[in-house]
Parts: C-alpha cells; structure tokens; sequence
C-alpha cells in the first residue's frame, strides 16, 4: 500500500480506501463476512475506511465499526457523511447547526469511536446558508469528535464559497471532497472540481471508481443476476449501454499486457491524477477487496494512459 496527503493536510491516507456503500447491510448482511473484508483490508494497508449515517439507515456504520474497534485507533482514518434523512422528523435531515451536531453522535456511537478523522457534509444544501454550515462543521472539530471536515458532491462554486468564509474568519476550511469519478464518469471531476480544488490544495477521495463494478468486466458477456447494476435500474441506465460496455471489453487487452486485472486498471487510472488522495472502493467478498488493494503504487506510462484515452473517447 501507497499512502498520500489529504490534499494539504498533514493526513495520510491509503492510496485504496474501503467504503460501507451499498455493501454492508444490503447486499452483505453476515458479520463475519464482514470481518472477513475489513480485516483483509486492514492488513493489506487500508487505513482509510469510509461510511455515512445514511448507509442502510445506520446499520452499515455499525457493522464495520463492531471491526475496525478491535485495531487500535490511531491506525486508522474514519469518516462518515451527514445530510440525508435519517427519519421522517422535519430536522432530522440537512445541514443545519442543528443535525450536524446531533448527527456526529449517533455517527460516533455506531462507529463505537471517540472521534472522526473526517466528517463530510454529503450533499450541499440549498435550504441553509453557508456561514451556518461552515461554523456548525468549525464547532465539530473544535469540539473534538472530527479532526477534519470536507464535502461530497458539491459544486465547485460552492465549496470556494464555503473555504473563502472559513480562511476569512479563522474557522476550520474543508480539506476533502468526495466526488463520483470513474473512467465512465469523469466530465464533472476534470471539467469542474480539479481545476479548483488542486489550486486550492483540496484533496479528492473519489466514489465509484469501478462504475458499480462495470469496469471488472463482469458484465462483458451480458448482466448477471444480482449483480448491482443490474438490480439498480437508475444505475444501470446511467452505465449499462452496449458503447460502455465495450470500451471495457477494450481494456482487457491492455490490463493483461501489463498483467493486472481491469479493476486494477481503473483505479490506477484514477490515482494517475495528483489532485486525488485515495479512491474508495466497496467489497462483498474478501476477493474484491484483495485485487483492488493490488492498484495501489501501479504507474501507467503515458503510452499506456494515451491507449486508454483512444478506447475512452470513441
């Protein structure tokens, strides 16, 4: 395992994360399955291991948390995310002063831990303003149960409004954002995000880099049975097309001749941007996570990122 900063922080995290999206308490409901993935990723380097409030309503922040309390804390880099609803209470949701400091609780009681390492606003929110939002992030760290905080899917404008507020008045700035970005859906990150989170030395922690597991090639001779993509028809009208499925198709060739998997690949291609500080991937079985921890350190030469530019752009 490689390790970088968290942009211009001091923080180090994995190259390769491992997240609780979509996994642990949906598709993976057996604990010790769960054991299973966290401790090989564990000890295979992985100190960045990601979740949300929001992940199976909870329950996914509490299965992983019963396993990363067992290794000891300073080890490890934990975040989890506060925004969408998390019952139907009227204030149990957003980004307001009120549900993030109520939030961060629930979070740290079901991670079993004293503290975040990273605490992400999982969406922006129109409904509060950005002072409220800076400062009720600045009283989590002051506080002491974050010691960083950053955003997820925000636009870029909004992110500059929220860093300029907090350097202005002293206050705690994001140092993070998280963003969807994948060989398949790349135009927002290159177009929109890094132009301005590198100059202003927020680091990338990326989401979905395998496509919801498209770019395994799994789905090259057609859609298995309770695949995710499959199962999740938004998704799958947003990546399942013939003309994607072939670009992967197209990749085989060139992952074999450097003898990785296309998994591999695809997060080394990810990693090949400065401006990102680890990509994060879920597992529903020990053997994915063992192959995409194999991305770590893996340089593409520019031959190599010019081929896979030809098959990404047709």
């Amino acid at each position: 395992m490689e390790y970088r900063n968290l942009g211009r922080s001091g923080l180090k995290v994995s190259e390769v994360a491992l997240g609780g999206w979509v996994t642990f308490g949906h598709s993976v409901n057996d604990q010790q399955m769960v054991r299973d993935i966290v401790t090989k990723a564990y000890e295979e380097g992985v100190n960045f291991f990601d979740q949300a409030d929001v992940y199976a309503r909870g329950k996914s922040e509490e299965m992983m948390g019963a396993v990363l309390r067992e290794f000891p804390r300073h080890t490890l880099v934990l975040s989890s995310k506060v925004y969408w609803p998390m019952s139907d209470d009227v204030n149990d949701r957003g980004l307001s002063r009120k549900h993030i400091l109520e939030s961060i609780d629930g979070s740290l009681r079901r991670l079993g831990t004293d503290y975040l390492d990273i605490y992400f606003a999982h969406r922006y929110d129109e409904n509060v303003g950005v002072d409220e939002i800076v400062m009720a992030f600045d009283q989590v760290i002051r506080d002491g149960k974050a010691l960083y905080w950053g955003t997820s899917m925000w636009p870029a404008a909004r992110i500059a409004e929220a860093v300029e507020f907090a350097r202005a008045r002293g206050l705690h700035a994001p140092v993070t954002e998280q963003p969807e970005y994948s060989m398949l859906r790349r135009d927002r990150v290159e177009q929109e995000i890094l132009p301005y989170t590198e100059k202003a030395g927020i680091g990338l922690v990326v989401w979905s880099p395998l496509a919801m597991g498209l770019l395994t090639g799994k789905y090259d001779e057609g859609r298995p049975e309770g695949a995710r993509l499959t199962e999740n028809e938004n998704w799958g009208q947003n990546f399942l097309t013939e003309a994607n499925i072939q670009k992967v198709r197209d990749l085989k060739p060139i992952a074999d001749e450097l003898g990785i998997t296309r998994a591999q690949l695809a997060v080394a291609w990810i990693l090949r941007q400065k401006g990102v500080s680890s990509v994060i991937t879920g597992a529903t079985k020990v053997r994915q996570i063992e192959d995409t921890v194999k991305a770590a350190g893996i340089k593409l030469s520019d031959e190599v990122l010019h081929r896979i530019e030809e098959i990404l752009t047709r």
